[in-house]
């Protein structure tokens, strides 16, 4: 068993380390650009880390499943696999139910605090930013398993971390560009 040594190990993570840590760079100075946005809405603040964790999270989930059904010899074939779909269908009802759950703890905690929204505006932010980010993580999720596979990388070693690390990206991403589209900004 080389696959599993020290060596081995190393090699195939830390690529992957050092792209992920790029993908966080650019998710971070994201947020520093729209830092004069944010602190106009401090809600938005609080909205943040919980909804950008949604998507890395769930696609995490997704990608784990995917793994484990490659590694059975169940997943082979991205159209007519029940395990894909029915994969991408739990994970996204996961993600939904999660993003409407944030929403409604992050209005209640607002109208606590005296920094609130109205309620239809934040759970408009929440759902179509939730939901553009939960589709563009499973797509990635999807083609990033099928390519490891394809090309004899285990996909343990690269869904997991690159897809926590998009979540961040394309949810801070689609967090502003949801905003824009509300005219909140």
């Amino acid at each position: 068993m080389s696959y599993y040594t020290i060596r081995g190990i190393v090699g195939r993570g830390f690529p992957i380390l050092l792209i992920t840590s790029v993908i966080a760079i650019f998710a971070g100075q994201i947020l520093n650009i729209e830092l004069h946005k944010l602190v106009s809405m401090p809600i938005i603040l609080v909205l943040i880390p919980a909804l950008i964790k949604i998507g890395g999270d769930t696609g995490s989930m997704l990608g784990a499943r995917l793994s484990s059904s490659f590694h059975m010899g169940l997943g082979n074939h991205l159209h007519r696999s029940p395990v894909v779909r029915n994969s991408v269908l739990a994970a996204l009802i996961v993600g939904i139910c999660a993003c409407i759950f944030v929403g409604i703890m992050v209005w209640m905690t607002g109208a606590v605090l005296g920094i609130g929204m109205p309620f239809i505006t934040l759970m408009a932010l929440c759902l179509i930013a939730g939901s553009f980010e939960l589709i563009a993580v499973f797509s990635a999720t999807i083609v990033i398993a099928f390519a490891s596979h394809r090309f004899g990388i285990d996909p343990d070693d690269t869904v997991i971390p690159l897809i926590a690390t998009l979540g961040d990206f394309i949810g801070v991403s689609g967090i502003f560009m949801t905003m824009h589209i509300l005219n909140l900004i």
